[in-house]
Parts: structure tokens; sequence; C-alpha cells
């Protein structure tokens, strides 16, 4: 599996003096998170491979103008202030942007939760018109690099939000991006070269998750369009731009808008988002991966430890701990659906709410057991 290196893109400029008590200024990219060549599996039920031309579109320029006028009024750039910890002492001021787009007239705004990771920080919002407004962020996704922001201003231009179940390969796409006025307007073209990706994103410090069902597209992704649409030629949102593969040419990926919809309405509702936790850690299972590690099963989910310390195979107290889920077992089904390359653990468990009661049939070195497990709350 590729393994995904969460760092930002770099600091650009740091002005100021260096000294005790001393306040420094810097500006921070909160650009895509990066897919490095190490790790595990990435899986995917198909993929084509990207053209030369980085997907140029086939059809006619006035297509992508049309699609992307639709979308660019409700594209907007997100800016973070927070003061840091410095090197040698004293504090500086650390300036982050993203983007992101609206999806209720009253101001409420989809964008990556790296965009907005930070609890410490203000933020403001910038519109298609100029104008700048403080936001909150009312909610983070514990599983999925999702926020969603709200600013206090009504009658805003919102996005048609698409169907990302009815994407197909080699479908042309278009990745926008509005960041901090520096890259207004940002547009890239490409086309959809892989659905229902499987991708292990780590932070850069030892810590991972498992992204599911996510789009790979070689339309690029970079600093002006992550948190942003990627939209398809009728102007519909089918995903969040959030990844590139920084050591692959023209590789990048986007989540589903299917699998954000419910969170938006949530959070629309005045609720927060919340997700079902089983409590592992896991890797698909891919016949070649079986056959090259002798495993007792040829498709599901193994369960494993990951590289850093805080990434074990499974949450000690957790749902899975509980009903006596352990590492190096190779979860095959859940309520009877196969885990399988393309049917992954993570999408089958999200189908559940909190609380939930699910059987899960494992196989523990070439024993088939069955447990209940009682999802918990993330």
């Amino acid at each position: 599996m590729k393994q995904i290196n969460w760092k930002q893109l770099g600091l650009l400029t740091i002005a100021g003096a260096i000294g005790g008590g001393l306040t420094l200024s810097g500006w921070l990219w909160l650009g895509p998170k990066t897919v490095g060549q190490s790790g595990g599996p990435v899986t995917s039920d198909s993929t084509v491979q990207p053209g030369d031309n980085g997907g140029t579109l086939t059809q006619t320029s006035s297509t992508v103008e049309s699609a992307v006028k639709k979308v660019l009024p409700s594209v907007v750039s997100i800016t973070s202030q927070d003061k840091v910890q410095g090197f040698f002492g004293g504090t500086y001021n650390q300036t982050g942007g993203g983007s992101g787009f609206v999806v209720r007239k009253d101001g409420l705004i989809v964008t990556n939760k790296h965009v907005v990771s930070s609890t410490t920080a203000t933020y403001t919002v910038t519109i298609s018109t100029g104008k700048t407004y403080s936001a909150q962020v009312v909610s983070r996704d514990p599983a999925a690099d999702l926020a969603l922001v709200k600013i206090n201003v009504s009658n805003l231009i919102v996005v048609t939000l698409g169907d990302s179940s009815k994407l197909s390969l080699g479908q042309n796409v278009v990745a926008i991006g509005n960041t901090l006025g520096e890259y207004q307007n940002t547009v890239t073209t490409g086309v959809i070269s892989g659905l229902n990706r499987t991708i292990t994103a780590g932070d850069g410090y030892g810590s991972s998750e498992t992204l599911s069902n996510v789009i790979q597209t070689d339309a690029a992704i970079n600093p002006g369009n992550s948190g942003g649409p990627l939209i398809n030629l009728n102007g519909e949102v089918v995903g969040i731009n959030t990844a590139v593969d920084s050591q692959g040419q023209s590789v990048g990926f986007a989540i589903p808008i299917n699998s954000v919809k419910s969170q938006i309405q949530v959070v629309a509702a005045g609720g927060t988002i919340s997700r079902p936790q089983l409590g592992v850690r896991y890797v698909p299972v891919t016949a070649d991966m079986a056959k090259e590690n002798k495993l007792s099963a040829s498709e599901g989910a193994l369960v494993t430890h990951g590289s850093g310390i805080s990434d074990v195979a499974v949450t000690v107290g957790g749902p899975a701990d509980l009903a006596g889920v352990r590492e190096g077992d190779i979860i095959i089904s859940v309520n009877g659906e196969k885990v399988t390359e393309t049917n992954d653990l993570g999408g089958i468990v999200q189908k559940f709410q909190p609380g939930d009661s699910i059987t899960v049939r494992l196989n523990r070195q070439g024993q088939v057991k069955t447990v209940t497990v009682r999802l918990g709350k993330m």
C-alpha cells in the first residue's frame, strides 16, 4: 500500500527577528496531503493510466468553461492565523490557506479537515466577490479529511452536489480552488483514472489512518485547490480535492461527495459529525499479498499495527477489543457482507450508526470465528 504523508507543503517566508519574546511572521500553505511510495497496498477495483498530457479534455473548451463558471461563485478561500512557538523561543504568527465551497445559502462551507485542523487558530473566509468574513469551524470529521465551517452571511450561491456513484473511468473532471487570491480561480482539468481507492494516510509523525473509496484523478491537485470541489462537466460537485502523490505523475485523490452528503445534512440541522468506531487498524488483503505472506485468507481486512507507536492494531478497550478481535485476524465479512478489495471494511462499517451491534466473521490462522461487536462513536 502506498503511504500518504500528510505533510504541509512548506513554510514559504519568515520575516522578523529571532530572540526571546520576539514575534515572527510566516506563511504556510495548507496544501493537499501528499502520497509517498512506502507503506502497504493501494487498492482499486479499476484503474486507467494517466495520459502523457496530464488528462487533456476531449470536450470543447466551451463545455469546460460553462461548468467552471457555474461553480466559481461558490468557491471560497479559507485563511488561518495562528501563533506558533518558535524553535529559539518566542512565537511567530503562522498564516495558512486552503479552499472550500458553499453548500448552503446561509454560509455553510465544506473544506478539508487539514485546512482547519488547528483548534487555536482564527479563520476567515473570502468569497468570490472579494469580501472577507470571520469563520467558525462547526464540525470536523473524526474519520475523514472533511470539515464544515460557517460564516454569517445570507443568500450565498451554492454548488450543485452530483452523484459520485455514477463516475466512470476516463470521465472528464475539473478541480477548482481559490486560495487567498494568490491562485484566484485555479482550474485544472483531467479524467477519472481510478475508483474505490483505499489509501493509508499518515501525518508524518508516526500516526496514520485508512481512507476508503476515494477517487483517483490526473487533474492536478495543488495548494490552490486542496479543499475545493472536483466537478463534472455538468458543473456538479462529485468530490473534495484532498491528496496528491508527490512521487507519481498526475495522481491526485478526492473524497467522493456521496460519502459526505449525510454529514452535511447533520451539521446543517445543528448536529456534529460522528462516525461508528470498530477500533481496528487494517490493510485490505489482496490475492498477491495473501500468497506472498502465506495468509490464511485470500481476501478481507488484515488487522495489523502500523509503523508509529500509536498505530496499534486493536484499540485497547475499544469495541473490537471487547469482542475478542486480535492482531493478525482477517475480517472476512460484516453482517454477511463480504469484505473484499473493492468492498472495503471501512466503507461497510460506515453504513452503520454508533451503538449498532454487528456480526463480524474473521479468519484466525485458518479457523473461522464469529464475534458480535457493538460499535463505538468517533
